[in-house]
Parts: structure tokens; C-alpha cells; sequence
């Protein structure tokens, strides 16, 4: 069935796992104790001693909504000031006007942060694409491994779970997703590495998750 909505993860899928590694995770962690020093109302909710702690989950990459919070306020400044520019694979900016324009209703789910999520996709060298998704979802709707998140979203928008396409790199998330119901599509972009899904369809870019669903092409 073709999907009328299409939830879409980021790292590995939109934006490649370099740029969130080699540029947006060094940047926070270089400006993380000024931060700290601050005392900002959003480390009320880490533990002491703040810096540590917020090092470590960054180390660990932990999916923490605090920490996640704390990133996208520091990469703010970053964009704001011209410091950071949002890499995006080429096929994702066409595609994604294509289904807009189509009709099709677009929405991100992604454990950075909401804040986080629309300076991404606000600055593109494609330009802005915020307005092209109606929605924008974080670990505040649960964790992306667990299968309670997806039903949460679906009915948080109003739609069956089956009019779902949800496109991330990670088989987990995908897992999850199809528990809930919704269709999937593992993005096996070739300079990530990502190791193909026996268990749901997959494609090379969003060309390719166009053709495979029936989706527009041009």
C-alpha cells in the first residue's frame, strides 16, 4: 500500500553519521563547560557532577533528553552565527519537495532534540526545509527502539499505523516500527557502512524508497 505519510529518521538517513559525529558532537563538546558554567535551568534535570556526567553520555552517545536539550542549544548559537552549515544527502531535499507537493504529509522522529531537529533541516545548503514537514518528533514521544513510540506518534497525528512509511538506518528502530504496525525502509547508504535489514525492504537513497513505494519520482 502507498504510504500518505512518510516519518523519517536523520543520522544515516537524511544527514550523514560523519557530519553528526565530526562536526555537530566535537562542537558541543568543545563549548559543553562554558555551558556548564553558565547554569542554565536545563541542568537541573543532571546529575552532579554536571560536566562529567554530560561527557559521559556524550561518550556513550546516550539518547538522554537532557543532553539532547543541551546540544541543540549549543549547535543554535553554532547556526545562528554562521559557525555550522547542515549536511544533507544530495537525493533528500528533491525528494522530500516532491512528496510534499504530492501531498504527502512528512514528519522527523530523531533522538535530537525538536530544537535540535529544525536547525538541521533549517539550514541546508538546499535551503530551508522545515516548512515542508507539519511535525517534528523527539525521545519525548519514547525511546526509537521501543514499539509503544511509534503507536504514540501515529496516534498523536490521526492517521493508522499502516499509512506510516518510516525510513531510518537502524533495524531496531525499523523492528520496533513494524511491531506498531507501520510500514518500513532501511536506508543503506553506502559511506555509512549500514549493514542491509533481512527483515524490511531497503534502499540506497530516497530515489530509490520512491520507486520501491510508489512514491513521486519527478
Amino acid at each position: 500500500m502507498r504510504p500518505a505519510a512518510i516519518i523519517t529518521d536523520i543520522e544515516g538517513t537524511t544527514t550523514p553519521i560523519a557530519f553528526v559525529h565530526r562536526v555537530l558532537f566535537p562542537y558541543a563538546r568543545e563549548r559543553m563547560e562554558a555551558f556548564v558554567a553558565g547554569g542554565h535551568d536545563v541542568l537541573a534535570d543532571v546529575p552532579e557532577p554536571k560536566l562529567e556526567t554530560l561527557l559521559g553520555w556524550m561518550d556513550r552517545d546516550e539518547k538522554i533528553t537532557a543532553l539532547k536539550t543541551i546540544q541543540g542549544l549549543l549547535w543554535d548559537e553554532g547556526y545562528r552565527a554562521g559557525a555550522l552549515t547542515a549536511d544533507v544527502y544530495e537525493d533528500v531535499p528533491p525528494a522530500l519537495r516532491r512528496w510534499a507537493r504530492a501531498g504527502l504529509r512528512l514528519y522527523v522522529y530523531s533522538s535530537g532534540s525538536v530544537p535540535a531537529q529544525k536547525l538541521l533541516f533549517g539550514h541546508t545548503p538546499a535551503g530551508d526545509l522545515t516548512p515542508l514537514f507539519q511535525a517534528y518528533f523527539d525521545t519525548n514521544a519514547g525511546p526509537k527502539r521501543e514499539t509503544k513510540s511509534y503507536a504514540t506518534i501515529a496516534k498523536a497525528i490521526g492517521l493508522p499505523a499502516g499509512e506510516f512509511l518510516f525510513l531510518s538506518d537502524v533495524e531496531a528502530e525499523l523492528d520496533a516500527a513494524l511491531a506498531a504496525g507501520l510500514q518500513t525502509c532501511q536506508l543503506v547508504r553506502a559511506e555509512d557502512g549500514t549493514t542491509a535489514s533481512t527483515r524490511h525492504e531497503t534502499a540506497a537513497d530516497f530515489t530509490e524508497v520512491a520507486q520501491k513505494f510508489g512514491l513521486p519520482r519527478g
